[in-house]
């Protein structure tokens, strides 16, 4: 059973005070009664019958209810994009049953988490795109978020510099100077670590200008492995195959260029 409303304090102290009020009164008509040789059965009556309607008035107004029940709630919230690596490094199997399947199921997790905030969706290489603009529907979101797959974006590697840039672009315009308290503004990049871009030292410090934070997560393992494809594995230009493996410190330093504390 939910409740709509709560009993506060104030309302219990002046609730106990009306009773011992009334029980003092029905005392005094009691003794009225007896002084005159009467039997106050029809006080005792009303009595009973006043405190049960009472009761079932202020169980009404607290506003029982079984199940499910919507309810308003106001909250400053968050804005918050989730950025996912769509490279191919990402069909790795170190994690079963691939990276990016594991990132799909991390990206559903926090979808189902931040249920009061407005998440948006970002896939990226090198170059970024919006899969998904901020939005309060869950359900539009983990639809997306089921059809990622690296066949989305060019096989050319990975690199955080667009992906941070048009972070800037869409967080960086909710800002509004005017306003008392603003919303948090937040980046989630999902990757297995293996960035071979630039520039991302300069848009981080840009991000931390702008209180944007950028929360990174890791998938894979440092031992690696190879990468399928259509005939096999990955191989290099010389024939040997691709090891790819979980490069955690470009993801570390990222998360602490924008103020974000990390474990080591």
């Amino acid at each position: 059973m939910t409740w709509y409303q709560t009993l506060t304090l104030l309302e219990i102290l002046f609730g106990v005070l009306f009773v011992v009020l009334y029980v003092g009164y029905l005392l005094r008509v009691r003794k009225v009664a007896l002084f005159f040789k009467q039997r106050p059965h029809g006080v005792w009556f009303k009595f009973v019958l006043r405190l049960l309607y009472t009761g079932l008035l202020i169980v009404a107004i607290l506003g029982p209810s079984f199940g499910a029940m919507k309810k308003e709630i106001k909250t400053i919230g968050k804005d918050l994009y989730i950025a996912v690596d769509l490279s191919k490094s990402m069909d790795a199997t170190d994690v079963q049953p691939s990276r990016l399947e594991k990132a799909k199921v991390e990206t559903m997790r926090l979808i189902n988490r931040f249920n009061s905030d407005r998440i948006g969706l970002m896939v990226f290489s090198t170059e970024a795109y919006i899969q998904s603009p901020l939005t309060y529907d869950q359900n539009a979101l983990q639809l997306y978020a089921q059809t990622l797959r690296t066949s989305l974006l060019p096989h050319s590697g990975t690199d955080y510099a667009p992906l941070l840039q048009l972070t800037l672009e869409k967080l960086g315009q909710e800002v509004s100077p005017g306003a008392d308290v603003q919303k948090a503004r937040v980046l989630v990049l999902i990757s297995d670590g293996e960035d071979f871009g630039n520039q991302v030292e300069q848009l981080a410090e840009q991000l931390r200008e702008q209180n944007i934070r950028v929360y990174t997560l890791g998938i894979g393992t440092v031992e690696g492995s190879s990468i399928p494809d259509n005939r096999g594995f990955k191989k290099t230009s010389e024939g040997q195959t691709v090891l790819s493996k979980l490069n955690p410190e470009p993801l570390v330093q990222l998360a602490e260029l924008t103020g974000v504390l990390t474990l080591k």
